[in-house]
């Protein structure tokens, strides 16, 4: 569990400190990170170098090995790096603004001198039994230790907060991801809560998207995420292909940093990756994730228990 008081920070900090309009009365939270300056850079920038590991934000040791054949993330290897991957490949697609608010995906703030942007990753709501869990990126939460300063903004657009601030309760993630940067386990869920609103649950004003593991590809789906600079999400409707056997590909341009932890839905609305995994998350005309299997589904169920 993030420290409180951190917590609460990082949201008075997005509330109150960078003139967004919307929820000025809730508590927001934030806290500062330590000089990222010597990580490698993903789609969600740089990570703190050596923020505190939150007290009680445990990472979950007991994750069973890799099964031989998880689902692959987005943008796998062995077709190349680019959209299409090979000659007679179709035209490579381009991300567009979406054109209205989607309230189950949100950008994921980081307040304070960390280097970061204002929003530096995305998330997305997914369904739980206690209803309030998030999905990300585990690259835009742990680096040498789990981010303090943590924030989200569902259905963030333009400055306004329609749906609150919210900030982690419990941040979950793979060993294999905090030991190694394993980037076949690039993946978070992240129980929230909402400052000066106790018992809140985020599904009653957002909705959740359903989860689903060990998905048949290639599916028809949808990528989106905010770009660090941007105040809009983006969004592009193509093919999930498997990339290997821990990876998935979607062949899109036009997802910059700040899109890592945003969800890659089915056409049908069902979470089955986010973007990161290989490659930090992708170039600029793929993106990855890695492939939601048996150990995803494990470290889903560990977080989503109440």
């Amino acid at each position: 569990m993030q420290d409180p008081r951190l917590a609460d920070e990082a949201a008075d900090a997005l509330l109150h400190g960078t003139g967004h309009d919307a929820e000025r009365d809730a508590d927001h939270d934030a806290d500062h990170v330590v000089d990222p300056s010597a990580l490698p850079t993903t789609r969600g920038g740089t990570a703190a170098q050596d923020a505190p590991a939150p007290q009680d934000v445990p990472a979950p040791q007991d994750v069973p090995a890799p099964q031989d054949g998880g689902v692959t993330p987005f943008g796998a290897s062995g077709a190349g790096g680019g959209a299409g991957g090979g000659a007679g490949a179709a035209p490579i697609l381009r991300a567009e603004t979406a054109t209205a608010v989607e309230s189950t995906v949100g950008a994921l703030f980081s307040p304070g001198d960390d280097g970061d942007p204002e929003h530096h990753c995305s998330a997305s709501v997914v369904h739980s039994p206690g209803g309030s869990l998030i999905a990300t990126a585990a690259h835009c939460v742990y680096t040498w230790g789990f981010r303090t300063n943590l924030a989200f903004a569902p259905g963030y657009r333009d400055g306004n907060l329609p749906y609150g601030v919210w900030v982690p309760t419990r941040i979950d993630i793979d060993p294999r991801w905090s030991e190694d940067a394993d980037p076949d386990h690039d993946v978070a869920f992240i129980r929230v809560r909402r400052p000066g609103h106790p018992g809140a649950r985020l599904e009653d004003l957002t909705g959740g998207a359903p989860i689903a593991f060990r998905s048949a590809l290639p599916a028809p789906a949808q990528l989106l995420g905010y770009s660090n600079t941007g105040e809009e999400a983006l969004t592009c409707r193509n093919t999930a292909r498997a990339a290997g056997p821990t990876q998935v590909r979607f062949d899109c341009a036009g997802f910059p940093n700040g899109t890592s932890g945003g969800p890659l839905r089915t056409a049908a609305g069902v979470l089955i990756g986010v973007i990161g995994g290989r490659d930090g998350g992708g170039d600029d005309a793929t993106s990855y994730s890695s492939r939601f299997g048996d150990d995803v589904e494990a470290l889903y169920e560990r977080s989503a228990a109440t």
